[in-house]
């Protein structure tokens, strides 16, 4: 699936060429290098294609451990975050109130989330239960293996040139 990807040398500063990194990203982990992928006009689209690509791969390799790409950032969120409000959580996370309600009352009633009630009774205090540590150390080769072989078909220059540009995104 990786074998044909296509080292670049990028330029952090060069959106055309992230633009590029970006498809030859979408393209190698969906094994498409062999279809027309359109080079978007849109950043934006292309992120959005390149991020449920990304997530087919992570949720292929932590189905074994039964366990979504949208839990296991989660577990990893909290693993490193420690206690934190729902509130912080989602902002962390960037994620809709919603979703990450959803996704957390599945993973209570699983066991891996723990949550006490705050001052005020709408906030809810999360952290890491041991069901959820032990969770989390089961995932970990799986993800492991994954950003692996990434940065491998990446290469060392493109994975930092992602995470250069991935970093910057989060300020706007």
């Amino acid at each position: 699936m990786f074998s044909r990807m296509r080292q670049r040398q990028l330029d952090p500063l060069s959106d055309q060429r992230f633009l590029c990194l970006v498809i030859d990203v979408y393209t190698s982990i969906s094994d498409m290098e062999h279809l027309p992928i359109p080079k978007l006009p849109c950043l934006c689209g292309n992120f959005r294609r390149t991020s449920r690509a990304l997530t087919r791969l992570y949720e292929n390799a932590l189905r074994p451990v039964d366990l979504r790409a949208t839990q296991f950032t989660i577990l990893q969120a909290l693993t490193l975050a420690g206690e934190v409000t729902q509130s912080q959580l989602g902002e962390m996370l960037v994620m809709d109130s919603t979703t990450l309600s959803r996704t957390l009352r599945i993973m209570a009633r699983e066991g891996w989330v723990a949550e006490r009630r705050g001052n005020d009774r709408r906030e809810r205090w999360l952290r890491l239960a041991k069901d959820g540590e032990a969770q989390f150390k089961r995932a970990l080769p799986a993800w492991e293996k994954v950003q692996s072989r990434l940065r491998r078909q990446l290469g060392e220059l493109s994975w930092k040139t992602f995470w250069k540009s991935h970093i910057r995104s989060q300020t706007w």
